[in-house]
């Protein structure tokens, strides 16, 4: 039972976030007693993913002013004399300005059902504690996949793994496409009617729910009609995975070499990112990346050409060149480009969708870093250097947990922790105080920003990410595959505000239904999201029904849903701005406004060397052919143990036809 915890652990860590979870992931693999919980219902906080019906829950939630005042404080009835309270926030506040809009007929879902959902039953009350023990697995078929660690390249429209870039339509005799048995991270559900447990649902909501509950597709899918309507996109809900925040994974960037190095990426599957595009004089047009792009490209002359690769060529080991920069360091990147005899639309590539930088405040050696950053990472996986994980970012932070569960950690959800306790004499917090009034002592604690309280945060000066979600019926560039993913950034449409990253998932990503797309858009905020990024939504799509339509927007993308909200962003927030935490006590920032994930990887790694300075950080696990049993201990295939298998939903053959994602397999 989650209120019969044991009462003692080496490190407890309060919320499920990314940097929590790698940090939880790799305290346990180095043999500490971990106690992993949060107060939502739902793995990975703002990192998380949700099926379309649980984003529309996770919506209503945000928009409500929910009153704390009445919230009950008997918790402090049980601190010492010696002892003092360090209270935590029991309302995620890090989620503002939430508006969502439907462009049709929102009415005519009305009475729709999901497909595949439970049926809906009376909520009698918080449904009892339930508990898994650590490192029980559950199995779950997998989709083809990139092989994680492999150098090799395969097709990036999707063939099976192993094949040669050169010649993607070829398979290797004998070669059979893999597949991985996925792990649930067991989660302890607690009871309580603290102001942590998740909120009860009336008969007509449902809870926000994580990725991994989907249902198969309906029967009916293949004779639907191309034209896409809300109440299908109701009925087929179970097929979005939408993430909160929209990154993709460098192939070469620190959270890929974590996955391979740690083996966490044997838990997950990926789809290589197959275009890289530019929004240039109204028109969305695709930047060569690779050699081969770029002499294979109809848009750029043969002097562009080679204008293009001797400037690639020297970004790649522009340090053994000093004497082609140092005059511009002082310089921004685009002042630099434009010395460098390269015509504007060359510029431009360069500047928004290779080096992603910004045009007035990167220095030349940001832009220099960024471009071979870019540079370096073509060609591990396919012709972009982006990796997007199958069922969505919110698949990451559960990795994590699953390989911290089978090291003995114990996972909590819906399990609110209402206080540090601070040892006056020592300086130190010495234990936790949860929803039940249970003290949980630890050595050290890790807790992720959203759940410390304003008291706490009273100096704390934070930044905000504008974000937007979008479902459309048709890709931002047509090409001869639907199955697209492709990364656009929008340089700013006035001064003074910043770019704008787009990202566009097909169904094969299995974060969206067949014949949709689904659109993500970021950039740091200047103010609310909607304010930010609708001029953007304008230029890019057709926001009119339609009836509405007119001839110059028929070319356009359609938005069929769309959400804009603004998350808060503490990455930049230093451990000395927090007010009286103590030297044992760790704070780890939500998600960042940048496209990659090295800040949370590099965040997670410092606060575990401060902890633990001589271990290894997320070693390779042990080789099961090398374990030696004892005599009288049990095989594990002996146990007896008969996991039911999790469903995932199977994708039409013509979405199984263009994956280029897969199980992912460690290098050997």
């Amino acid at each position: 039972m989650a209120d019969n915890l044991p009462t003692e652990f080496d490190v407890v860590v309060v919320g499920t976030g990314l940097p929590e979870s790698i940090i939880a992931a790799a305290c346990a693999r180095s043999g500490q007693r971990v106690l992993h919980v949060d107060s939502r219902n739902y793995y990975g906080g703002n990192w998380a993913s949700f099926s379309f019906s649980g984003l529309l829950s996770w919506i209503k939630e945000n928009q409500q002013k929910t009153d704390l005042s009445d919230e009950c404080e008997d918790w402090r009835k049980l601190i010492l004399e010696d002892e003092e309270a360090i209270p935590l926030s029991s309302k995620d506040k890090t989620i503002q300005h939430v508006e969502d809009f439907c462009f049709g007929d929102q009415d005519s879902a009305e009475g729709v059902e999901e497909a595949g959902a439970l049926p809906k039953l009376p909520v009698f009350g918080a449904p009892a504690a339930q508990g898994v023990s650590p490192g029980l697995e559950t199995a779950s078929p997998t989709a083809e996949g990139i092989p994680l660690g492999s150098e090799q390249s395969p097709a990036a429209q999707g063939g099976p793994p192993g094949l040669q870039e050169e010649n993607p339509a070829v398979q290797s005799p004998g070669e059979e496409p893999q597949s991985t048995e996925a792990e649930q991270p067991p989660s302890c559900e607690a009871a309580g009617d603290g102001a942590g447990a998740a909120p009860s649902t009336a008969a007509g909501d449902s809870a926000p729910q994580p990725a991994r509950t989907e249902a198969a597709p309906s029967e009916n899918a293949a004779q639907e009609p191309k034209k896409i309507t809300y109440s299908q996109i109701v009925r087929e809900g179970r097929r979005f995975n939408i993430d909160l925040v929209s990154k993709l994974l460098y192939s070469r960037g620190l959270l890929i070499e974590l996955l391979i190095k740690s083996n966490v990426s044997r838990y997950a599957e990926f789809k290589n990112a197959t275009q890289v595009l530019a929004f240039r004089e109204g028109k969305v047009q695709q930047v060569p990346c690779s050699r081969a792009d770029v002499f294979n490209s109809r848009q750029l002359s043969m002097v562009e050409k080679r204008m293009l690769m001797k400037f690639l060529t020297f970004c790649l080991d522009y340090e053994q060149h000093p004497e082609e920069y140092q005059a511009y360091e002082s310089s921004t990147f685009a002042q630099f480009l434009q010395t460098r005899k390269l015509t504007p639309s060359l510029q431009h590539f360069i500047l928004h969708s290779i080096a992603m930088v910004s045009e007035t405040e990167s220095s030349t050696l940001e832009g220099l870093q960024a471009t071979k950053k870019f540079l370096q990472c073509l060609g591990r996986y396919g012709n972009t250097p982006f990796l997007f994980p199958l069922y969505g970012q919110g698949e990451i932070p559960q990795c994590f947990c699953r390989l911290c569960a089978v090291f003995g950690g114990i996972y909590c959800l819906r399990h609110a922790v209402r206080c540090l306790l601070l040892d006056r004499a020592s300086g130190r917090c010495k234990a936790i105080v949860d929803h039940f009034g249970q003290r949980i002592s630890a050595n050290y604690f890790i807790v992720e920003d959203s759940y410390l309280s304003e008291s706490t945060c009273t100096n704390v000066c934070y930044r905000q990410i504008s974000r937007a979600v979008l479902i459309t019926d048709q890709s931002l560039l047509n090409t001869d595959s639907e199955q697209q993913v492709s990364v656009l950034t929008v340089p700013p449409l006035e001064p003074g505000r910043a770019a704008v990253c787009a990202i566009e998932l097909c169904s094969s990503t299995m974060t969206c239904m067949k014949d949709t797309y689904l659109v993500h858009l970021t950039c740091p905020s200047t103010k609310t999201a909607r304010e930010d990024l609708e001029p953007v939504v304008q230029k890019l799509f057709n926001l009119n029904t339609e009836e509405e339509t007119e001839n110059e927007e028929l070319e356009k993308p359609r938005v069929l849903w769309a959400v804009y909200f603004n998350m808060r962003d503490s990455s930049a927030v230093e451990k000395s701005s927090y007010a009286g935490l103590p030297s044992n006590v760790y704070v780890c920032s939500g998600p960042d406004s940048a496209l990659g994930n090295d800040c949370a990887v590099k965040q997670a790694e410092t606060i575990f060397r401060e902890m633990f300075p001589t271990e290894e950080f997320c070693p390779p696990p042990p080789n099961p052919e090398d374990i030696i049993y004892d005599e009288d201990e049990i095989e594990p295939e002996e146990s007896g143990l008969n996991n039911s298998p999790e469903t995932k939903p199977e994708s039409s053959a013509e979405e199984s036809s263009s994956e280029g994602g897969a199980a992912v397999t460690r290098e050997e």
